[in-house]
């Protein structure tokens, strides 16, 4: 029966190159991994192929991409210039096929402005997710603050619109930055949601490591079980919430001591 597994994202460590970041924490036993690619090289085939052998030759696996060109999101994808969005559906899929290499299955949208109706917003996604689907990965939708979709009652109805064809990512610290409860997202969206970035927040911040806020891991971790969630809960700081490789690589080992710990 598939289990959350924990993970970190090698956008943590930027802007260290991800080959860099990825072979680092390979060999400190970290197995499971969203890739964040910074620019258009990335997507080459022989660059793409590299990331895929230091995956290999590590038993590890890659979860999910999340991409460059996300600042460009409204501007491509969403403001009705039918040419503009085709071709940057078109640009997409370079990331489908990156991902078809590495093994991935989830590609993190940002999404758009947050004046935009819900029409526009939720014909973006799916027409990206669309294409995506012909490559045999999915879509998620982030819960960005900046975004339209940062918003809790806006993800309520594209779910209620689209129903199991989108799928979510629950990001703690944007959630934290919308002032919205984590929690709630979990039991609002459910089996919706696919992906997680997890971060700890408090008084220090509103992203850190975990273990280092307020926030209850145990009980994010739980509710999670309870909605039936069996995705990867992937470590996502910023580079000024910790010091090195190695107290990244503890913040993974942290949450997956609370996963098995809940799991006996």
């Amino acid at each position: 029966m598939p289990r959350i597994c924990a993970g970190v994202s090698c956008g943590c460590m930027y802007p260290e190159y991800p080959e860099v970041a990825l072979k680092s924490l390979c060999e400190r036993g970290v197995s499971s991994f969203e890739l964040f690619l910074n620019t258009h090289s990335e997507l080459e085939p022989e660059y793409i192929q590299s990331l895929k052998d230091i995956l290999k030759s590590n038993g590890a696996e890659c979860v999910s991409l999340h991409p460059f060109t996300c600042v460009a999101d409204t501007y491509m994808l969403y403001t009705g210039y039918e040419r503009r969005t085709r071709d940057y559906i078109e640009y997409h899929k370079r990331y489908f096929e990156a991902m078809n290499i590495l093994g991935a299955k989830y590609f993190i949208l940002h999404g758009c402005r947050k004046d935009l109706p819900d029409s526009v917003v939720f014909e973006g996604y799916s027409r990206l997710n669309e294409t995506a689907g012909t490559f045999g990965v999915q879509v998620l939708q982030e819960n960005v603050y900046q975004c339209a979709t940062g918003r809790l009652d806006r993800l309520v109805r594209m779910k209620k619109a689209l129903g199991d064809d989108v799928g979510f990512v629950l990001d703690v610290k944007q959630a934290v930055l919308e002032d919205l409860d984590p929690l709630d997202f979990v039991d609002e969206l459910g089996s919706s949601i696919k992906h997680v970035h997890f971060s700890d927040h408090g008084k220090k911040g509103s992203c850190l490591l975990p273990g280092e806020g307020e926030f209850s891991t145990e009980q994010f971790v739980l509710r999670l079980m309870k909605a039936g969630y069996t995705g990867a809960i992937m470590l996502e700081v910023y580079r000024k919430a910790f010091k090195g490789y190695d107290e990244l690589t503890n913040g993974v080992a942290y949450i997956q001591s609370v996963i098995d710990g809940l799991s006996v």
